[in-house]
């Protein structure tokens, strides 16, 4: 029988995680070495390699725990709603993802650039089965004449690119936009496409 982790345990564990975060979605997994993040963590090397037996480890722990969250907006699309209203809370469910986790959406882009080494089989089953799903959804709303004629998975695509690009590309939003803050008039920029 497993003793549960001490406090002690779930604080370093902890830690390991958000300076692998830090660190991954700064310098990508190429990038980033068990120096760096142990180093950000404030832990030795060996302390982290106690709790994560490679830099791998780390990228996966931190990849399931993101895929969790980043799923649950499309999750929670309702086939019975108002399908505008539904696509549109949906698009911002996805554009607060990125405000409030940003650090988590540069990681994610950077796993899909490197070709999705360590998630490939995820997007390919949950990921795939997920989005069929919903578009099915969408198409069923189009075929009743409720929403225009669209292909559902590229609306999703679309949806996908319209949001995480601030903060895939915080940097060059926040350059083109100087002082304003970008995610205030995201968000009714959103608004404003199904008035």
């Amino acid at each position: 029988m497993n003793k549960p982790p001490t406090r002690i345990q779930m604080r370093n564990r902890t830690a390991i995680l958000d300076a692998g975060l830090d660190v991954f979605s700064q310098y990508g997994f190429r990038g980033s070495t068990l120096d760096l993040i142990a180093a950000t963590a404030g832990l030795s090397k060996p302390n982290l390699l106690y709790y994560f037996p490679s830099k791998e480890a780390i990228h996966t722990a931190l990849l399931e725990r993101l895929l969790e969250n980043w799923l649950a907006p499309l999750h929670a699309l309702d086939p019975d709603g108002d399908p505008v209203k539904e696509i549109m809370a949906y698009a911002q469910r996805k554009l607060a993802l990125s405000q409030d986790y940003p650090r988590e959406s540069r990681l994610f882009a950077n796993e899909i650039l490197q070709g999705a080494p360590r998630i490939l089989d995820i997007l390919r089953d949950d990921l795939k089965k997920m989005v069929d799903d919903k578009a099915a959804i969408i198409k069923g709303w189009a075929i009743a004449g409720l929403i225009a004629d669209v292909d559902p998975h590229h609306l999703i695509f679309s949806i996908w690119a319209l949001t995480q690009h601030y903060a895939d590309f915080d940097v060059q939003v926040r350059a083109v936009l100087g002082d304003k803050p970008p995610y205030d008039g995201a968000a009714m920029f959103l608004d404003t496409l199904y008035e």
